[in-house]
């Protein structure tokens, strides 16, 4: 006796509640059918079933049975799935969405060689700032740099970003520089609207974390736009790294209160949860651990 093939039998029966719609789900007969469950009720030495000639139910014994047999067999399925998928060939559609700075700057770069790794793989690819919803608006993956992803979601940090406060060497020879973060409130600031303190900037200092409610001159939904205003001197804006090193190394931007320190975000990969990510979400996850980490 195959003890998987008769384990199957008998959750099928249970499944249909009926030996006959059991062995056409199965291209079997019905009397090979019961043969399997008679087989393993004399193997286990117990009645699984009760039968009439109207219904069946399950015995005490085979309800446990069948719980327990549910279980074994849906992990034999998942094994078998996730064998599959990784020697499964990586092609297909991949959908991801990215925030529009980090995507020109440090992926727009990346894709030609995963595209010359994976020729089989077509890459759609959005770039926006806005949080997009990954299930119903059907991205495979979403780059989003935060504190803390989506526990909903799965999640692989892909690398690390701090937000660095900084402004132009005119604007604080105009107004001065801040020796604390309590001091900003009385400066022109420049604010990314999806900040996610909104106009209270925070900072971790000698005495913890310090919030000061900001007094923005300007704001806008690109870090682009909020850097160029810093560098006409307009304001002091609070960025991130990747936007902004290339002008604190050439002394166009001045980092600022280096003793209170505001964010350090990371940079993640996030899908939809399931179990077996498809081939060609996994080969991109990896490739974008592997050029970014």
């Amino acid at each position: 006796m195959d003890k998987f093939q008769a384990m199957q039998t008998f959750c099928t029966v249970v499944d249909e509640d009926s030996f006959v719609n059991a062995a056409e789900l199965l291209l079997t007969s019905k009397a090979a059918v019961s043969r399997h469950v008679s087989q393993l009720e004399e193997k286990l030495g117990v009645r699984l079933l009760q039968r009439t000639t109207r219904q069946l139910s399950l015995t005490e014994e085979g309800r446990l049975f069948y719980d327990r047999s549910r279980d074994l067999l849906a992990s034999l399925k998942e094994a078998e799935d996730e064998l599959s998928q990784h020697t499964a060939v990586a092609r297909g559609r991949l959908r991801i969405n990215a925030p529009v700075s980090f995507g020109l700057s440090h992926l727009a770069p990346l894709w030609g060689e995963f595209i010359a790794r994976h020729p089989q793989i077509e890459l759609d690819i959005t770039l926006s700032d806005r949080l997009v919803d990954l299930v119903e608006e059907a991205y495979d993956l979403a780059i989003r740099i935060a504190q803390l992803p989506n526990s909903t979601l799965i999640s692989r940090r892909l690398t690390t970003t701090k937000v660095t406060l900084c402004a132009a060497p005119a604007y604080l020879k105009q107004r001065g520089t801040p020796m604390h973060p309590c001091e900003l409130a009385r400066h022109d600031t420049i604010a990314y609207s999806y900040w996610s303190g909104g106009d209270d900037w925070y900072f971790e200092g000698p005495e913890g974390r310090v919030t000061v409610r900001t007094r923005p001159r300007a704001r806008s939904n690109s870090g682009e736009t909020c850097v160029a205003l810093a560098l006409a001197g307009h304001g002091i804006a609070l960025q991130p790294d990747f936007l902004i090193n290339q002008y604190l190394a050439s002394g166009q931007l001045v980092a600022l209160l280096p003793a209170y320190p505001s964010l350090e975000l990371g940079v993640y990969a996030i899908y939809p949860s399931r179990k077996f990510p498809t081939p060609r979400l996994r080969a991109m996850v990896d490739f974008l651990i592997f050029k970014l980490g």
